[in-house]
Protein backbone atom coordinates (compact mmCIF):
# COMPACT_ATOMS: atom_id res chain seq x y z
CA UNK A 1 0.00 0.00 0.00
CA UNK A 2 1.24 3.86 -0.69
CA UNK A 3 1.45 5.62 1.86
CA UNK A 4 1.85 9.98 1.59
CA UNK A 5 4.57 9.78 3.52
CA UNK A 6 5.82 7.86 0.11
CA UNK A 7 4.05 10.03 -2.00
CA UNK A 8 5.73 13.16 -0.64
CA UNK A 9 9.09 11.96 -0.45
CA UNK A 10 8.74 11.26 -4.20
CA UNK A 11 7.21 14.34 -5.56
CA UNK A 12 9.99 16.03 -3.36
CA UNK A 13 12.29 14.21 -6.12
CA UNK A 14 10.59 15.62 -9.19
CA UNK A 15 12.30 17.94 -11.59
CA UNK A 16 11.00 21.45 -11.77
CA UNK A 17 8.89 20.16 -15.36
CA UNK A 18 7.67 16.99 -13.84
CA UNK A 19 6.66 19.13 -10.75
CA UNK A 20 4.92 21.12 -13.64
CA UNK A 21 2.67 18.10 -15.04
CA UNK A 22 2.14 16.78 -11.69
CA UNK A 23 0.60 20.36 -10.30
CA UNK A 24 -1.74 20.34 -13.32
CA UNK A 25 -3.07 16.65 -13.29
CA UNK A 26 -3.13 16.69 -9.53
CA UNK A 27 -5.49 19.93 -9.89
CA UNK A 28 -7.58 17.88 -12.56
CA UNK A 29 -7.67 15.68 -10.11
CA UNK A 30 -9.06 17.35 -7.30
CA UNK A 31 -11.23 19.18 -8.96
CA UNK A 32 -12.61 16.24 -10.70
CA UNK A 33 -13.62 14.88 -7.25
CA UNK A 34 -14.49 17.88 -5.62
CA UNK A 35 -17.41 18.36 -8.41
CA UNK A 36 -18.31 14.63 -7.61
CA UNK A 37 -18.72 15.14 -4.26
CA UNK A 38 -20.77 18.53 -5.44
CA UNK A 39 -23.11 16.27 -7.53
CA UNK A 40 -23.66 13.02 -4.34
CA UNK A 41 -24.65 16.08 -1.82
CA UNK A 42 -26.98 18.00 -4.17
CA UNK A 43 -28.31 14.60 -5.28
CA UNK A 44 -28.88 13.88 -1.66
CA UNK A 45 -30.31 17.51 -1.37
CA UNK A 46 -27.78 18.63 0.91
CA UNK A 47 -27.71 21.77 -1.01
CA UNK A 48 -31.22 22.75 -0.63
CA UNK A 49 -31.64 24.60 2.16
CA UNK A 50 -28.61 26.62 1.01
CA UNK A 51 -29.83 27.27 -1.82
CA UNK A 52 -33.47 28.00 -1.09
CA UNK A 53 -31.45 30.67 1.17
CA UNK A 54 -29.81 32.14 -1.00
CA UNK A 55 -32.72 32.33 -3.90
CA UNK A 56 -34.92 34.14 -0.93
CA UNK A 57 -32.18 36.81 -0.62
CA UNK A 58 -32.38 37.12 -4.41
CA UNK A 59 -35.97 37.54 -4.21
CA UNK A 60 -35.93 40.62 -1.18
CA UNK A 61 -33.45 42.45 -3.33
CA UNK A 62 -30.63 41.47 -0.96
CA UNK A 63 -28.19 40.21 -3.74
CA UNK A 64 -26.35 42.34 -6.61
CA UNK A 65 -24.77 41.54 -9.82
CA UNK A 66 -20.89 40.58 -9.53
Amino acid sequence: MITAEFVENAVRQLSSEELVKFRQWYAEFDADLWDAQIEVNAAAGKLDALAAEELADYQSGQSREL
